[in-house]
């Protein structure tokens, strides 16, 4: 991951560097394996990856997809 530096204003959020990629919904649908209306039902309830607009588009930044992913990898483990 190329933004791993925390942002000391916001612990859930890492700084974004400019080696990181911004993806579109389908893109980061294809990274999670997970249908489109599922990532847009995650979206709706809050659940899902860290999202933002630009314009009318939905954008993901990549370590944003990664670090929810280990985040929930992880706290799948946890309930074991």
């Amino acid at each position: 991951m190329t933004a791993q530096q925390m942002n000391p204003d916001d612990n859930r959020r890492p700084s974004k560097s400019l080696g990181d990629e911004m993806l579109s919904l389908q893109e980061a649908c294809k990274l999670l394996r997970v249908p489109e209306g599922t990532l847009r039902y995650w979206r709706h309830l809050g659940a899902g990856p860290r999202s933002f607009k630009v314009g009318r588009h939905v954008r993901y930044w990549r370590a944003d997809l990664l670090l929810w992913l280990a985040e929930q990898t992880n706290r799948a483990q946890d309930r074991r």
